[in-house]
């Protein structure tokens, strides 16, 4: 049964009895809309000059009032959007919703910041903390309701974080990283698809970086691997699997998980060749010789080493003396 509209529920009613019982009254601002305030507090921490709000906001941070320090970032970015104070007040915005553990809406603000002023100092830094609220929803953190709630997780959306961080600062420090964490989330889906899409365009895009390339080449490979898993076995994946391996063992020799590589790939070509192995044998039965022939040697290209390899020398021997001894 299903748990989380009962959560959602007691969430609701919490929320609600929070907000009537709180003893801060609304205040409606013209042009900022309503906010609350604490008693004998209303308005005094606005400014007149954007410098002199942000630092009522960075003071406010510092102090962990966060409340008071969104308030002054949001109104700094508002009333004065055009100044020299606005980008890093729109950052502060997102630090106070990441305090508050808001990271979707924390995510949100960042990106304003990265997109309305790319030239902001805090550049890096803005990528990185989306880089790591990005992570918190990939190691299994709650998507919010409304804002407040949280209820689910989604490797869509955390897909989608990753992606705003490639796509705004595609060789920023983080990039790398965040181009694999890509893939990531998507094998959390078992879409091994879209994850080997990911693995690949980060090995292509960063591939005067060794570490980046070798590692995004081996989980590619990997993705194909578990594809080849999935229900019945998937001769296209698996050879995939094969030559992504080889390619990562050719390239990167030095790697410390090249022999778990050259273990896969064995694994996988013994199964490819009792597959064929299999096929064969299902044409000899059929009394299908011409065909049963042709996967017996297919056995031997792929693994001669197997023991159906042996096997399907001998089938291929009688085969063989069967067709020539037949008067037909």
């Amino acid at each position: 049964m299903k748990r989380w509209p009962i959560r959602f529920f007691l969430a609701v009613i919490c929320l609600l009895f929070t907000i009537v019982n709180s003893p801060a009254p609304l205040v409606y601002q013209p042009g900022e809309g309503w906010t609350y305030e604490a008693v004998g507090g209303e308005g005094k921490w606005q400014r007149t000059r954007a410098k002199d709000q942000l630092e009522v906001a960075k003071v406010a941070l510092d102090k962990k009032d966060y409340s008071t320090a969104l308030k002054a970032a949001r109104r700094t970015v508002k009333i004065w959007p055009l100044s020299d104070y606005a980008p890093e007040a729109q950052y502060i915005v997102g630090r106070c919703y990441e305090a508050r553990g808001n990271d979707e809406r924390a995510f949100k603000e960042y990106q304003k910041v990265v997109e309305k002023y790319p030239r902001i100092t805090l550049f890096q830094e803005v990528l990185q903390r989306q880089y790591e609220i990005a992570n918190r929803y990939l190691a299994g953190k709650h998507f919010r309701v409304l804002g407040y709630i949280p209820l689910y997780r989604s490797m869509d959306k955390t897909a989608t974080m990753y992606e705003k961080i490639v796509r705004t600062g595609p060789y920023s420090e983080v990039a790398p990283q965040a181009q694999i964490k890509i893939g990531a989330a998507r094998e959390k889906q078992k879409n091994y698809a879209e994850a080997v899409k990911a693995y690949e365009r980060a090995a292509d895009r960063y591939n005067d970086r060794p570490v980046i390339a070798a590692d995004a080449t081996f989980k590619a490979g990997m993705a194909h691997w578990k594809q080849a898993q999935k229900a019945e076995y998937d001769q296209s994946a698996a050879g995939a699997a094969i030559a992504t391996f080889s390619d990562f063992v050719t390239l990167f020799p030095n790697d410390p998980r090249v022999k778990q590589a050259q273990k896969i790939m064995d694994d996988l070509r013994a199964e490819q060749a009792r597959g064929s192995y299999e096929i064969a044998k299902f044409y000899e039965k059929r009394k299908r010789i011409q065909g049963a022939l042709v996967y017996y040697n297919e056995v031997l290209l792929l693994d001669p080493t197997s023991k159906y390899a042996n096997d399907s020398r001998k089938r291929i021997d009688e085969l063989k003396a069967r067709v020539t001894a037949s008067p037909n």
